[in-house]
């Protein structure tokens, strides 16, 4: 019997998979709903957000910062961040601010630092956090799924996630964990009790979501062959489908690009054809313009994969498949859930190449640099 045989009688049941290539990835993909409820009870019983705060309260703006799967994290939660808090907040990759850090702090005035690794060991990340701490003098909060690493050593504080490091070498559950944990903060660091329940209640409503997504997933990619993919979103959901890209080309080593969706306009659409999947993140805000480019990449050929809270006709007749939450949250509450899609198709395009999403050729699941090479 085939490993993805195998696989797909087994796939209700992940205990009963280890040994089969994806098996952990999959495991760890369908238990973030669950895993999600476990980390936001914890922070709701930790006393300590308000003291983890109190070193940044003074803070006019905050900077994410992560590497890879971080970076995107960094991108969605600074978005996330702005519109929660309303003070200013950007993402930048840890190479940006070691390389350039004249042009990174250019107007560094009154600024926190969220610097983000699944790991705690990222030499970049940890280097990171070390000059802003100790040469710039600026406060550093770590965001990790494991604790006692190098960066919560070198940070002013952590945020107190649950553990959520993966025992396979891609990001999935990590990812989405400590980007629900930012928002979490923020909405703390705002008073906004309202943001606090809803994201409470994200968990409940996800877990029939991906129990119906799943074998959408599955049947769709298995129906398809797809030479390259595109993945296209706007402001807080740009940087899920930098994420949904990298899981693409991570676990199925795939071509695998992110736009803004408008900007895909610009030139990219000449790669548009039927081997192409186009995936659609959908804001609310920008609903009716990212209809228009979808509806435009459908009638070039384009095959697309929409992702949505609540679809209109036009979103309907435009993708070959679509996904529709239909969460009652406000939008900034629902960002996590929309890289489910991408998760799961990194997942079974991998294993329709006869591959290990599990274990990426050319992949570690940290970045430890030696001494002499690491970044100045």
């Amino acid at each position: 019997m085939s490993d993805q045989r195998l696989f797909d009688q087994k796939k209700t049941d992940p205990s009963k998979m280890m040994g089969v290539p994806g098996a952990y990835s999959l495991a760890e993909i369908l238990s973030q709903p669950q895993f999600w409820g476990r980390c936001i009870q914890g922070l709701e019983r930790e006393g300590s957000l308000a003291q983890i705060r109190r070193p940044f309260h003074s803070a006019s703006q905050w900077l994410f910062i992560g590497c890879g799967s971080s970076y995107y994290i960094a991108l969605s939660a600074a978005a996330a961040w702005s519109r929660i808090t309303g003070i200013r907040a950007r993402a930048i990759p840890a190479s940006e601010l070691l390389l350039f850090p004249d042009l990174v702090l250019a107007d560094a005035e009154d600024l926190a630092a969220v610097v983000i690794s699944r790991s705690g060991r990222t030499s970049e990340a940890v280097q990171a956090a070390r000059l802003l701490e100790r040469e710039k003098n600026i406060r550093v909060l770590a965001v990790t799924g494991t604790p006692d690493q190098p960066l919560e050593q070198i940070a002013t504080t952590t945020l107190p996630l649950l553990p959520c490091d993966e025992q396979s070498t891609v990001m999935t559950r990590s990812f989405t964990s400590m980007l629900l944990g930012l928002q979490y903060l923020a909405a703390c660091q705002a008073d906004d009790s309202t943001l606090l329940k809803s994201l409470g209640k994200l968990p409940g409503l996800a877990q029939p979501a991906m129990d119906s997504l799943h074998p959408q997933i599955r049947d769709f990619v298995g129906a398809h062959q797809f030479v390259d993919f595109v993945c296209l979103a706007q402001g807080p959901y740009f940087g899920l489908a930098c994420e949904t890209a990298l899981k693409l080309t991570e676990m199925s080593v795939s071509y695998a690009q992110s736009f803004h969706t408008l900007e895909f306009r610009h030139g990219p659409k000449s790669i548009v054809a039927p081997e192409t999947l186009i995936v659609f993140l959908l804001s609310e805000q920008g609903y009716d313009a990212e209809c228009d480019v979808l509806e435009e990449m459908k009638r070039l050929g384009g095959t697309t994969l929409a992702v949505t809270n609540r679809a209109d006709k036009r979103a309907r007749a435009a993708s070959d498949l679509l996904v529709e939450f239909d969460f009652d949250l406000p939008e900034v509450a629902r960002l996590a859930p929309y890289v489910f899609a991408g998760q799961l198709t990194g997942l079974y395009t991998g294993l329709g190449k006869g591959l290990d999403p599990d274990n990426p050729r050319n992949l570690s699941r940290v970045v430890v640099l030696d001494e002499e090479k690491a970044l100045p």
